[in-house]
């Protein structure tokens, strides 16, 4: 099983982004992946690319989904890599 490597992009003070947080990290014990989360709002650029979006989920580079991400879509996600 290989190894997926995930970035999101949240703000502070989003519920959205922390289930999605939550909600990945309920696989942890399932799946091999390693997070990086970027604050969208330390970037103009970041801000004006996902400013609406959040969050955003990439899974291997490719934009995976946005916006309600719960443990059903993300396991869902994962399941297309292995």
């Amino acid at each position: 099983m290989s190894q997926l490597a995930l970035t999101l992009y949240t703000r502070q003070q989003c519920h959205l982004c922390e289930q999605a947080k939550e909600a990945i990290m309920e696989l942890k014990d399932e799946y091999s992946f390693t997070i990086e989360e970027f604050d969208i709002d330390q970037s103009d650029e970041l801000t004006e690319k996902y400013g609406l979006m959040i969050p955003v989920l990439l899974i291997n580079g490719k934009e995976a989904g946005f916006g309600q991400i719960n443990k059903i879509f993300v396991r869902n996600r994962f399941q297309e890599y292995f």
